[in-house]
């Protein structure tokens, strides 16, 4: 799955903020020059209007990302800022009060320009500036996207234009309607896919180079590997950078277990008697492929099971709202191919069940996957549970994954009841 649709899907089904343990690293060139930390929204300098849209969003107090990096964003004078954090922290809603609070209604014409890797994530942050700027009436936003066509000879009276890099770079030089000139605040989103997407990169340079030298410019990243730190260097000078350190996948807080069956009916039946053993608010369910994820989710919606299902010819809106009702409860059972097996995150997700074991093309273990998969069961420091229910001529796969990871993974005979009864209490 493409890293820009991965990154639709979390902005999608996050509608409330992670919670998350992880320390915050802030370096600056100046180490002496004091840096302002917030525990509340009313710490900032934000119109009341913004505080009850920040309210109205359910953000009762400032993520951790968002305390270190709002004092900055919203200080004069003004500071350039990187800020690195995953999906769900809370990035977004920061860079969008910055926006609303630098832009004034009384000027009608562009001040803050957000530019986005993909024409979905451009509309999906114009949503974000809606629903915070739901009571700053006199704020407008244009999109510099396909489709928005817009005449030449066009005078823009937004004061917030979010686009791609390609339709921008044509609104500035080609049709002439957007002066970068008059912009004071500059924010590149997702800086990590723009360098993985040919041409975006080079074209978010150009625009950025045509900006005021003393324009604010606000780089995000879900990732600051070297790649991402060489493309923020060449286009954000003099910058404080925010660390989020990114949550490292582990096995330490996840039990593991398998079953072996003689036939995928007898897997069909060992997957029931655990789903029966287990009082299992939300479980997810992997299998290699989709003709064995739609045979199983059909199975199990005869059985009477509220089951939802997630492979790769769905649309990221379609994968998006099937992945919301299961956060939302609606079904108890997600049945996933290995498109949802990395960079999703469901937080109440306890018990990952691997219907089969992730093999690649030679039919040997697919060990990352693996560790993507049932890494779905320990995020953000929960404990969890894992179950491998494999045909015999499979249990190989099992040793080679307990060599590689230096784990144990213990055997379950499906059929003894009382020890699965044991393991759920």
């Amino acid at each position: 799955v493409p890293l820009a649709e991965l990154s639709l899907i979390n902005k999608l089904i996050h509608t409330s903020l992670v919670e998350s343990k992880q320390y915050v690293e802030v370096l600056q060139q100046d180490p002496s020059s004091p840096l302002f930390s917030i525990k509340t929204f009313e710490e900032l300098p934000l119109k009341k209007e913004l505080l009850q849209g920040v309210y109205m969003m359910g953000f009762n107090r400032p993520s951790k990302i968002q305390e270190q990096a709002l004092p900055l964003m919203l200080a004069y004078p003004t500071q350039n800022l990187i800020a690195q954090s995953q999906s769900g922290t809370g990035k977004t809603a920061a860079f969008v009060l910055a926006m609303l609070s630098r832009a004034s209604a009384s000027k009608k014409y562009p001040q803050c320009l957000c530019l986005a890797p993909t024409y979905e994530l451009a509309l999906q942050i114009g949503q974000v500036v809606r629903a915070i700027g739901k009571f700053c009436t006199d704020i407008k936003v244009n999109y510099a996207v396909r489709g928005n066509r817009v005449p030449k000879g066009t005078v823009l009276e937004e004061q917030i234009i979010i686009g791609t890099p390609g339709t921008t770079l044509d609104w500035c030089f080609k049709q002439r309607i957007l002066d970068l000139t008059k912009i004071s605040l500059f924010v590149l989103d997702e800086a990590d896919i723009m360098i993985d997407t040919q041409g975006l990169s080079c074209q978010s340079i150009r625009i950025h180079r045509a900006l005021p030298k003393n324009c604010q410019a606000l780089l995000f990243s879900a990732t600051y590997k070297e790649p991402v730190r060489a493309f923020a260097e060449r286009i954000i000078p003099n910058p404080i950078v925010i660390k989020l350190r990114e949550e490292e996948l582990t096995l330490s807080n996840i039990r593991q277990y398998y079953m072996v069956c003689q036939s995928s009916d007898e897997q069909y039946r060992a997957l029931c008697n655990l789903y029966s053993s287990f009082v299992i608010g939300q479980v997810m369910i992997f299998c290699q492929t989709r003709r064995l994820a739609g045979w199983l989710a059909g199975k199990m919606s005869q059985d009477g099971h509220q089951v939802a299902i997630l492979t790769a010819e769905l649309t990221v809106v379609q994968r998006a709202s099937v992945i919301q009702r299961f956060r939302e409860g609606k079904e108890k059972v997600l049945i996933a191919t290995n498109v949802c097996a990395r960079g999703i995150d469901v937080p109440q997700v306890t018990t990952v069940v691997n219907f089969g074991l992730p093999v690649d093309q030679d039919g040997e273990p697919d060990f990352e996957t693996y560790l993507h998969r049932i890494g779905r069961a320990g995020r953000f420091g929960h404990r969890g549970i894992a179950f491998s229910v494999l045909e015999r001529d499979t249990v190989g796969l099992v040793h080679r994954i307990e060599e590689y990871f230096q784990t144990m993974i213990k055997q379950l005979d499906p059929y003894d009841m009382d020890e699965l009864e044991r393991l759920a209490a």
